[in-house]
């Protein structure tokens, strides 16, 4: 179902672009875990604006999703919860 769909919304909304589902979705597994559930869709968006912005295509998606994976990862470790006990 989610490839005929991915194929659907490219035809749509006219794009010719192999969409890597597994690594986006790692990626928005990974933001909605170290950040914030409601981030992990805004992440994707800023992932295909940011690829688009480099000139488009697969590359640019994996870097672009590279760079936020990464940013996830590292987010808690800079940005800690706050101590629910105080």
């Amino acid at each position: 179902m989610l490839d005929e769909w991915i194929a659907e919304a490219c035809r749509t909304l006219g794009l010719d672009l192999d969409v890597d589902a597994k690594g986006l979705l790692d990626l928005t597994k990974t933001v909605a875990h170290n950040v914030d559930r409601p981030a992990a869709p805004l992440t994707a968006f800023l992932v295909g604006y940011a690829a688009a912005r480099a000139g488009g295509g697969p590359e640019a998606v994996a870097e672009a999703s590279r760079k936020a994976a990464a940013l996830a990862e590292q987010w808690p470790q800079d940005h800690p919860a706050p101590d629910a006990s105080s």
